[in-house]
């Protein structure tokens, strides 16, 4: 199997997932920043590697299974970490703990149906909508802030407190866009007859 550009950069991005791990934990001043920096670092390749495949047509079917298990497994794995450091107890720990268990359930659910959809070769019956994007953005936005000022000081806890807010709106977002996949879905779930797919994508 050839591996190319976009497949490459996709696993790159996986290659990075256990570097902000390390460099997260590490206790050197600035490492909060430095593992934002690398978060950042592969959310651009998340963009940059579909915008290749595009381009140039590099499509494959390896690299179209593997992007969006890179981007989940992004995303997840930023999310145990900023529960486990949480810097505070009480309701707001709950809410990100909540947070974070609808965003990472909601990923697991879709994917389930996604899975179940392509079986019955209906897989591009759901189009991306824009909510999806917008909640794809809003996760990335909120997830830099809390990186970066999951420190325990006050100061750092006022901008903390800003990121949570903007995840607990990726997470109705989150919600939000799985509805849209479930009512999509619905007909066939329902035990309807399928009708003829039209253009798919991922959110």
């Amino acid at each position: 199997m050839r591996i190319n550009l976009p497949t490459w950069l996709t696993l790159f991005r996986v290659a990075l997932l256990p570097v902000m791990v390390v460099v997260f934990y590490l206790p050197f001043r600035g490492h909060n920043i430095t593992a934002a920096i690398v978060f950042v670092l592969a959310a651009v390749t998340d963009w940059l590697d579909g915008y290749l495949a595009r381009r140039m047509n590099l499509t494959s079917a390896f690299g179209a299974f593997l992007d969006p298990v890179a981007d989940k497994l992004m995303v997840a794995v930023t999310l145990f970490l900023l529960v486990q450091s949480h810097p505070s107890a009480g309701w707001s720990g709950i809410l990100m703990a909540v947070t974070a268990a609808v965003i990472v359930g909601r990923e697991i659910s879709v994917s389930a149906l996604r899975e179940w959809m392509a079986e019955i070769g209906m897989s591009a019956t759901v189009k991306v909508a824009f909510v999806g994007k917008l909640k794809t953005v809003m996760q990335m936005v909120a997830l830099v802030v809390l990186i970066v000022q999951h420190e325990k000081e006050a100061a750092a806890l006022r901008l903390y407190h800003i990121g949570e807010g903007l995840l607990v709106i990726a997470g109705i977002l989150t919600i939000w866009s799985g509805l849209y996949y479930l009512r999509a879905a619905w007909p066939m779930l329902r035990g309807d007859t399928p009708k003829t797919p039209g253009t798919g994508g991922d959110a």
